[in-house]
C-alpha cells in the first residue's frame, strides 16, 4: 500500500503548471492507508465477483434486515489507476449515514491502468451495475431504485455510463434512477486532450482522437442520458466547476435533468464529505429522493 502511495504521489506531481501542484497533492492524499470501520447497524458482503478478474469485485453494506431496499453503487477514484472499493473516504460516511436508515451501499473495483484505459474501466463499471441489479433482490434491495455515485476518475466513469446508459443496458442491465458526479475535471475529453493537461490523462485517454470522443461524457449525452447531479470543487486552481457547468449546460439543451452543485471543499473532502452532516449532504439527498421512490421513502423515514 504505501509503495501505491509513492507511486500515485509521482504520477500526480508530474504536472504541466506550478499551480495545479497543489490539486496533485490533495489527490495523492485520496490513495490512504485508511480503510473503512465497521458502522453499527450494518453488515458487511466483501469481494463478491462480476467478472473473470481479480479486479472485478465489489462490497455490499446491508442494514440488518433490508426490505425493499434501495441501493447506492459507488465508484471510487484514484487516476484512473489507483484507488479500492475499501478506502475509508470512499464509503465510511455514505455506509454511516445511510444504512442504518434502510439502504444498501455497494462500493465496487474495476480493472485500471496499466490493464485497461478508461473507456474499458467505463465497461467494466457497466457490467458491476448489470450484476448488482441482478442480485439485488438477495440483499432486500430493489435493483430499479439505484443511485450511481462516483468519484474523481470514477465521477468520469460515472459520468460517461449515464450520458450513455446504453453501455449498461448492454451489459445486461437496465436504467437507473440518477446519478451523483462527485468533482470531476474529466467531462469534455477532446477539449482536455487538446490543451494542457494533467500527464496522467495520456496513458488512460490515449492519442486517437475517436477515442476521445468515445470517453468523453459531454459529446455522449443525448436526450436518453440518466439524470444527474454534478458537484464540483470551487477552490481548486483547475476550475472543474467550468467543465460541470458547460456539462449540466448541454444535458440541459437535450431535455435531461441536470443540476451543478459547487462547494467549497478539496478534491478529497468533495467525496469524503459525502454522508456528513450538512448542506452538502442535504443537496444529495434532495437529489436522490427526487429521482428515486425508494430513496425518497427511507429519507423521509418511512
Amino acid at each position: 500500500m504505501r509503495r501505491l502511495i509513492h507511486q500515485l504521489t509521482m504520477t500526480l506531481l508530474l504536472l504541466t503548471t506550478p499551480a495545479l501542484h497543489a490539486v496533485a497533492a490533495d489527490w495523492a492524499v485520496e490513495a490512504t492507508t485508511e480503510r473503512y470501520s465497521m458502522t453499527p447497524g450494518a453488515r458487511r458482503i466483501a469481494d463478491l465477483h462480476y467478472g473473470p478478474s481479480a479486479a472485478e469485485t465489489y462490497d455490499v453494506y446491508l442494514p440488518q434486515t433490508p426490505q425493499q431496499a434501495p441501493l447506492l453503487v459507488m465508484v471510487h477514484g484514484g487516476a484512473w489507476r489507483h484507488g479500492d472499493k475499501a478506502m475509508r473516504p470512499v464509503v465510511q460516511h455514505k455506509v454511516a449515514r445511510w444504512v442504518p436508515r434502510g439502504a444498501v451501499v455497494v462500493s465496487i473495483n474495476y480493472p485500471m491502468l496499466p490493464q485497461a484505459m478508461a473507456f474499458e474501466q467505463a465497461q467494466a463499471v457497466a457490467r458491476a451495475i448489470a450484476a448488482i441489479q441482478r442480485r439485488a433482490g438477495e440483499w432486500g434491495a430493489e435493483g430499479e431504485q439505484v443511485i450511481l455515485m462516483g468519484h474523481s476518475a470514477g465521477a468520469h466513469l460515472v459520468a460517461l455510463l449515464s450520458a450513455n446508459p446504453a453501455l449498461v443496458t448492454a451489459a445486461g442491465g437496465q436504467r437507473w434512477r440518477g446519478t451523483v458526479v462527485l468533482d470531476s475535471a474529466a467531462l469534455d475529453i477532446v477539449t482536455t486532450m487538446q490543451r494542457r493537461h494533467y500527464r496522467f490523462y495520456d496513458p488512460a485517454f490515449g492519442s486517437d482522437p475517436a477515442y476521445w470522443r468515445q470517453a468523453s461524457p459531454l459529446l455522449q449525452l443525448s436526450r436518453l442520458s440518466i439524470p444527474m447531479l454534478v458537484s464540483c470543487s470551487n477552490r481548486r486552481p483547475d476550475r472543474p466547476c467550468d467543465g460541470a457547468e458547460a456539462f449540466v449546460h448541454r444535458a440541459r439543451e437535450l431535455g435531461v435533468a441536470a443540476t451543478v452543485l459547487p462547494q467549497p471543499f478539496s478534491h478529497r473532502g468533495m467525496n469524503e464529505q459525502v454522508g456528513e452532516a450538512g448542506a452538502y449532504t442535504e443537496a444529495i439527498e434532495a437529489f436522490m429522493a427526487k429521482t428515486a421512490l425508494g430513496w425518497r421513502r427511507i429519507l423521509a423515514g418511512r
